[in-house]
């Protein structure tokens, strides 16, 4: 490991192992995967192998008894119900359950009635070949998954008077410091400096990221030039002491992504995130293995075989789950374990609506191989909360994790009420 990414893994704390779960075919856009010897996943497998939620904590079975989901425009609500009475509720990612509602109700609302939600990682197994859902699998399976598991976590955490983080692992980080995330692709690097200016000093963050190329676009960049000139004026106007990352959303080929990442490392950048088209493993490492800056990447990936592959080749040295897009808490647990497990780092991608910000701080909060920064996207101002142990504000560039049971936070029932149940 070269001494640019030791400095940066040094930067989080070691992790434990532990973590298992749908090792799925994964292929490449690109070319298949070439290795001249097999490579040893004994470790990684190990990993896989061990459970992340805590079953001990709950003595009796919690039989779900109801599941829905509930819709006001283009708000999204998951209520569940045990036998018993407890209830959980989360707010799905919105911008797609909008057009994903009918995997919730027609693939999966059914199977989970009447099953014990201790069981909740063999269910993940099960429901994932149901109906050959795994022919869904992507944001199609995984957004509405992760918005009923979330919930059913909630309940589990009422029931267990334990914060989200307690159920999967220990709670090790209380608070989170923040990066400030931007897109301001299509604005002038001068254009962008000023907007920047403007967020940080809103979030108070240390630590930024920024967006570099086109996203997904073969080398363009809008304007044109654009990242070239913003890449050293980021460095130079917010200082040495101001952690930067930069995002290019698969915008460059390996060699164009190479020749951005040297200058990058030029002005000390702290992570590169994926530099080249995201289902281009090969091409991943091939960027990986030219540069020192670290590689991150995963917001994209579906498959926890594929995170396996780039944790065990070393394609990334900070991985990237979406909880949203991964499927939820436990299974991206188990990517932040393989990670701990080869001394790389996790920082969760976070998704822009609902209360995405919401869970993520809880899953980083047990997360013991987390970043030095999480991602910052500002607070959904549309959904009446309260929450007695947390301002669930940015402030000095740091938010309190909610410790109250549960998600710790209680969202109005008048306007709960307002959402119509969502019928298959």
């Amino acid at each position: 490991m070269n001494t640019s990414r030791r400095h940066f893994i040094k930067a989080a704390s070691s992790a434990t192992v532990g973590g298992s779960l749908l090792s799925t075919a994964c292929t490449s856009q690109s070319q298949p995967f070439a290795q001249t010897q097999p490579h040893d996943y004994s470790q990684l497998d190990q990993v896989l192998a061990k459970p992340v939620l805590k079953k001990e904590l709950f003595t009796e079975a919690v039989l779900i008894d109801r599941l829905e989901l509930l819709r006001r425009e283009d708000n999204f609500i998951c209520r569940v119900s045990s036998a018993d009475g407890a209830e959980g509720i989360a707010v799905s990612n919105n911008m797609q359950m909008q057009y994903l509602y009918p995997i919730f109700t027609l693939r999966l609302q059914a199977f989970f009635i009447g099953k014990d939600a201790r069981n909740w990682e063999a269910l993940l197994e099960e429901v994932y070949v149901h109906k050959s859902n795994y022919k869904l699998q992507n944001l199609a399976l995984w957004v509405p998954l992760a918005t009923i598991e979330f919930a059913v976590l909630d309940m589990l955490g009422k029931i267990a008077q334990k914060p989200l983080g307690a159920l999967i692992g220990e709670v090790q980080h209380p608070e989170i410091a923040v990066y400030q995330a931007n897109n301001f692709r299509g604005k002038s690097a001068e254009e962008s400096i000023e907007l920047i200016k403007q967020e940080l000093e809103e979030s108070q963050a240390k630590a930024l990221k920024f967006k570099v190329g086109g996203r997904m676009s073969n080398n363009a960049d809008y304007p044109p030039k654009r990242s070239e000139k913003l890449i050293p004026l980021v460095r130079k106007t917010f200082g040495d002491e101001m952690t930067i990352y930069a995002d290019s959303n698969g915008s460059y080929t390996a060699d164009e992504a190479v020749r951005m990442g040297k200058l990058m490392q030029e002005y000390a950048y702290n992570f590169y995130e994926e530099p080249v088209p995201f289902d281009w493993y090969e091409e991943t490492k091939q960027v990986a293995d030219a540069l020192q800056i670290p590689i991150a990447g995963g917001e994209q990936e579906a498959s926890m075989h594929n995170f396996r592959w780039m944790i065990q080749h070393d394609a990334l040295q900070v991985v990237q789950p979406d909880i949203f897009y991964f499927g939820g808490m436990i299974r991206s647990m188990k990517v932040a374990r393989m990670a701990a497990a080869k001394g790389k780092s996790c920082i969760p991608h976070i998704s822009g609506s609902g209360l995405g910000y919401l869970y993520m701080m809880h899953f980083v909060s047990a997360v013991a191989n987390a970043g030095p920064y999480h991602e910052f996207k500002g607070f959904n101002k549309d959904l009446p909360l309260e929450c007695s142990t947390s301002s669930l504000q940015s402030l000095g560039g740091k938010i309190q994790v909610p410790s109250g049971p549960g998600t710790g936070v209680q969202i109005d029932p008048d306007f709960i009420a307002q959402h119509k149940v969502v019928k298959a």
